[in-house]
């Protein structure tokens, strides 16, 4: 029997079959959204509770000490800590809450970001309010206030990034480097005795440039490990939820192992932008307080630049070494290999 025109059981080879589960199925495989930022909460505790250790610590020792002279030496003397400590504390209670309105309202980037700024900004409002109400009310406390809320905010528009796995690593790796250097202060008199300090001038400079050095290594060989270990935590988080999570690539490991020390290095430029009236006021009280403003200004950049560069290496080696040899397919063309 030939097949008619109009019968049903023509066949038609040339016709493509559009019920293919599979086609229906495709675009929701490449949906898959890139790993998480875990433990922000806790980080958002811990970055905070340290900036009211900062505000505490200045505090005193402002109150403390004489009125007048004293006290703006002082004043200057605790001016980067606090900024450091405003800035990671904005950046890591506007990662919660970018996090948590990215799970309530979607993922998407405007959602992202207006949750971070407008966390960055009452994380900046809370700072200044409570310089101002528990310092002294003076020019000194305004600067203060000022440039604190604005490190705040600034940390809450780097927190509105869409990968949120890197800016939580740099938060940890950032607080634990802050750490570190209240922690390494302890070490400080061993290891001038160590690098031959013998109480002359030149011994006590030489001995205090390689004790520095020491501290930024250290710090960034901590921040390196840090990273690669939170952004480790994240890969495996996101994958028990979702198998088809992209992996992260070596550039992200570099970039987030750099971040500490940029951190460092952008609350050099907020010290020196909005605190740098305080800065010269205090450097203008005697040739002593210059030349110390000047040298703890230049230590505080090749810190950053230290833990910026180590840190990324170490973060990037520690990643190279999770990856296995390249696999060879049937045809003997080599694969790249995967993390």
């Amino acid at each position: 029997m030939s097949n008619q025109p109009g019968s049903s059981t023509a066949a038609e080879p040339d016709q493509p079959d559009t019920t293919d589960p599979v086609d229906e199925v495709a675009p929701e495989a490449g949906t898959a959204h890139p790993a998480g930022a875990p433990g922000t909460p806790v980080l958002a505790l811990l970055a905070v509770g340290w900036l009211a250790a900062m505000l505490w610590s200045t505090r005193e020792a402002i109150t403390s000490a004489a009125a007048g002279l004293t006290a703006i030496s002082l004043s200057a003397f605790a001016l980067p800590g606090v900024i450091s400590a405003a800035l990671v504390a904005g950046t890591a209670v506007a990662l919660a809450a970018s996090e948590l309105a990215a799970r309530r309202l979607g993922e998407r980037t405007s959602v992202r970001f207006a949750a971070a700024i407008g966390a960055g900004m009452l994380v900046g409002l809370g700072t200044a309010l409570a310089i101002n109400l528990t310092y002294a009310d003076n020019a000194t406390t305004n600067t203060i206030a000022g440039t604190s809320a604005a490190a705040a905010i600034i940390g809450g528009a780097i927190a509105g990034a869409r990968t949120a796995a890197p800016v939580g690593a740099v938060v940890t790796a950032a607080l634990g480097t802050l750490l570190f250097v209240v922690a390494f202060s302890r070490a400080r008199d061993p290891l001038f005795d160590l690098f031959g300090s013998d109480g002359s001038q030149a011994s006590l400079v030489t001995a205090a440039k390689w004790v520095s050095r020491t501290e930024s290594l250290l710090a960034g060989l901590l921040a390196g490990l840090l990273v690669f270990g939170y952004l480790t935590w994240a890969r495996r988080r996101a994958v028990r939820r979702d198998p088809a999570a992209p992996a992260l690539r070596w550039p992200v490991y570099l970039v987030a192992g750099a971040g500490p020390g940029l951190l460092l290095l952008l609350a050099e430029v907020i010290i020196r932008i909005g605190g740098g009236t305080l800065l010269d006021l205090a450097g203008a009280l005697s040739e002593a307080d210059a030349v110390a403003q000047t040298s703890l200004g230049t230590s505080r950049i090749d810190n950053g630049i230290w833990v910026l560069f180590v840190g990324a290496l170490t973060a990037l080696v520690l990643f190279g070494r999770t990856l296995g040899p390249a696999r060879h397919d049937e045809d003997g063309e080599p694969e790249p290999a995967t993390d």
